[in-house]
């Protein structure tokens, strides 16, 4: 019991924890709807650009959460935008968008010279940085995305697997984009304290692909990705304290082995049983089982 309390004595820890926490269930989440869009870059994608944002902001004294948050917003909305064009891949849209951002972070940086010093906190995070009012934005956005999810299941849904066929159904596919763009945004802005930059995209991807391997139900998918981005924040947190080194790098690093164990379990489960073969990850009939 010692080993679990002694680092709560900590009140930065506390947070850390919190909001390690609230950031891995949330990265989890969304990730679950970008990796079955076949769009895992995104996540990696839109950090990068939230970061020129970030900077701007910065450099300019507005509100990290608005500038960054526009910023990113509307970078969203090009990425969507460009990939609507048949001939540019959304890998390429995604790259460009936010590569560019990226590099205009840098460039303001190495102009300006203001953002310098905290560079490293924001590529990296500073999750023993964190404050009450970073935890409770953090937690005003989970629980934001939560209840979206909750309303727009089944157009998030459609436009997920079938974005073409959705429309004939009266689910309008690019406002449910707009409205997901926002939600992804929002989540990246809100976990950037806690992750970093650079860490965030595995935090929106791992978690999702480890549930990915063990359920191929859709509805399942859902809260056991949540549940695995949950526990790889908690216990990272912990690993992190003990060992000595960087919180975002721990809690990727649990992920990673979380997922080494989900695809060890996948294949002996696969190979005990040659009547009852997993979906393959574009089976759209078998997570709706």
């Amino acid at each position: 019991m010692e080993i679990l309390t002694e680092p709560f004595s900590y009140a930065f820890f506390a947070r850390g924890v919190a909001a390690s926490a609230i950031a891995g269930g949330l990265c989890a989440l969304l990730g679950v709807f970008i990796i079955l869009r076949g769009m895992a870059y995104i996540g990696h994608g839109l950090s990068h650009a939230i970061f020129g944002g970030a900077v701007v902001s910065y450099v300019a004294e507005i509100n990290f959460y608005i500038g960054a948050g526009l910023w990113g917003f509307i970078s969203g909305l090009l990425i969507h935008a460009v990939t609507k064009k048949r001939q540019i891949g959304a890998d390429a849209a995604i790259g460009i968008v936010t590569t560019a951002s990226f590099a205009i972070g840098v460039a303001v940086i190495s102009r300006v010279r203001k953002f310098t010093k905290n560079f490293e906190a924001a590529l990296f995070g500073n999750i023993l940085g964190v404050t009450p009012q970073d935890l409770l934005v953090l937690a005003g956005v989970a629980g934001v995305t939560v209840v979206a999810v909750f309303f727009l299941y089944k157009q998030l849904l459609f436009v997920t697997f079938d974005p073409e066929v959705a429309s004939t159904y009266g689910v309008n596919a690019g406002w449910v984009d707009v409205a997901f763009t926002m939600l992804l945004t929002a989540s990246i802005i809100a976990s950037m304290q806690v992750l970093g930059v650079t860490m965030i995209a595995a935090a929106i991807v791992i978690p999702a692909v480890t549930a990915r391997l063990l359920t191929n139900r859709f509805a399942t998918l859902l809260w056991l990705s949540t549940a695995i981005g949950t526990a790889c924040g908690l216990v990272g947190m912990y690993a992190s304290y003990y060992l000595d080194i960087s919180s975002g790098a721990t809690i990727v690093l649990v992920a990673t082995l979380a997922f080494l164990v989900a695809l060890v379990v996948s294949r002996v489960s696969t190979l005990a049983n040659h009547s009852v073969h997993p979906a393959p990850a574009g089976n759209v009939g078998a997570l709706f089982d």
